[in-house]
């Protein structure tokens, strides 16, 4: 399955480099030229991994990957880019929240071989085949959805949608990140095919406060599926 890869770098030299290094993978990227259009883009898009250079204008790298840390749950996979060796910089990013480093400059098989690692660990967290939430069980192999022990009869593209939203409990995901995710990023997707989808899973679902989850638009973004199974635990 690709990953939403995000690139930043206020060096446009550097910032082809990276997305070269990217166009032969099958991953989809957005560019970022700066630390402000970074932050404005992790406010409006749901990616996997991220790489940011430590110094950009706006916000450096060590900022974003503070917010990202602060404010999204989970936050994506953080590699910053530095021309800093020095291990006390490195430590500090990592102690920040970053889980890889480049140096540059660096060649692209290194850095696909950074980003893969990166991708790896986002995937390790490889979930079971079956897993209970609430009054719901999913079975990843056969790609089916039980409600209080009767299945619920979903189309495959049904199934990736509520299994996405499932796997991604109270974090909100954006159209584009969805739309990666269960129709491989294709460019004619049209928003009503999502809204279509998101309707019937949510109907065939019987998704409402009262049974535990519910599927919430999240307006100018995506969608979001809340616990309410959870909330009624605290």
């Amino acid at each position: 399955m690709p990953m939403r890869v995000a690139i930043a770098d206020d060096d446009p030299e550097l910032l082809e480099q990276l997305a070269a290094a990217l166009d032969g993978s099958s991953h989809n990227f957005d560019r970022y030229r700066n630390g402000a259009e970074m932050l404005t883009g992790l406010k409006r898009e749901t990616y996997d991994v991220v790489l940011i250079d430590w110094n950009m204008p706006g916000k450096t790298g060590l900022e974003i990957v503070n917010w990202a840390t602060a404010n999204l749950s989970p936050p994506p996979a953080m590699i910053l880019i530095t021309s800093r060796a020095d291990k006390q910089d490195v430590v500090k990013g990592l102690e920040a929240g970053a889980i890889d480093y480049i140096v540059k400059p660096e060649s692209n098989e290194v850095i696909l071989a950074r980003i893969e690692a990166a991708v790896r660990k986002v995937r390790s967290s490889q979930k079971p085949r079956f897993e209970e939430f609430g009054q719901y069980r999913i079975d990843r192999l056969q790609e089916t959805i039980e409600r209080e022990g009767k299945p619920v009869k979903l189309t495959a593209k049904e199934f990736k949608v509520a299994e996405l939203l499932f796997d991604n409990l109270n974090r909100p995901l954006s159209r584009n990140y969805i739309f990666s995710q269960v129709w491989n990023g294709s460019p004619d997707m049209e928003t009503r095919t999502l809204d279509m989808h998101i309707s019937r899973v949510r109907s065939k679902l019987e998704l409402r406060p009262q049974n535990g989850f519910a599927i919430q638009t999240v307006f100018g973004f995506g969608y979001r599926m809340d616990d309410y199974d959870a909330t009624a635990e605290e």
